[in-house]
Order: structure tokens, then C-alpha cells, then sequence
């Protein structure tokens, strides 16, 4: 079974999220993060297969978050959700080792790069 943690400050995009990740049954749920220190605190304890975070949280946002997932679990790979994505956020994510990122608002991106990821690949979309 593929482990996901999913980071987000919104309840309804989690369950969003929670529904998409649960669709494919060989996926669950591990565990949930409300800001991105939640979120690095959860990788830790939960040890997923892959984290999708949030990049606009309280506390510490999911570039931040990132960071330091990407020091203490570099073998995980991380999905960055953005209802803002642009080329500059993509830019930065890729310097900091994310593997992918994709706008909230297409389902159909998220679990392909859910897919991507877990295949060791790159999964980045164009900017609108």
C-alpha cells in the first residue's frame, strides 16, 4: 500500500484530496497536516511514500515545508498544489528538490503526478 500525506490549512481540500488519493486502491491516506510544520513534523512520524502540500499555509508555508521535508526524508518525494501556480513558483520548487507541482484546481493533474511521482519521475504543469 502507497502512503500519502496530504498538507493542507483548508478541511475541504483535504477532503478533496483524501477522496482523489482513495479512488486508487492500492493508495491511503496516512496521515493529514494543517501547515507546513504539521506537515514536516507528520513526514517524520508517519514515514509516507509521497507528500502532497499545500504552498499558500500558515506557519510555515509549503516551499518552506519543503525545505526541510527534503533534508530529513530526501527519498520522499514531494507534490506542491498551488491555486496560484506560476513559472517563478515552479522555478523555486525545483531548486529545493521538489518533484512536481500542479494547480488545485485539476484533479485529473494531481493524481497523474501522485502517478509520476511514485514512478521516480518529474511531474510539473505549465502555469495558466
Amino acid at each position: 500500500m502507497t502512503r500519502i500525506l496530504i498538507a493542507d490549512d483548508s478541511p475541504q481540500v483535504r477532503s478533496v484530496l483524501r477522496h482523489l488519493v482513495e479512488q486508487d486502491a492500492s493508495w491511503e491516506v496516512c496521515a493529514e497536516a494543517i501547515d507546513g510544520q504539521q506537515a514536516v513534523q507528520r513526514t517524520r512520524e508517519s514515514h509516507p511514500d509521497l507528500v502532497v502540500l499545500d504552498f499558500q499555509m500558515p506557519v510555515m508555508d509549503g516551499l518552506q515545508a519543503a525545505r526541510e521535508i527534503v533534508k530529513v526524508a530526501p527519498a520522499i518525494p514531494v507534490l506542491l498544489c498551488s491555486a496560484h501556480l506560476s513559472a517563478i513558483l515552479i522555478g523555486e520548487a525545483r531548486r529545493i528538490g521538489i518533484m512536481g507541482a500542479v494547480p488545485k484546481s485539476n484533479a485529473s493533474s494531481i493524481v497523474n503526478g501522485i502517478r509520476a511521482l511514485l514512478r521516480h519521475e518529474s511531474f510539473f504543469c505549465q502555469p495558466a
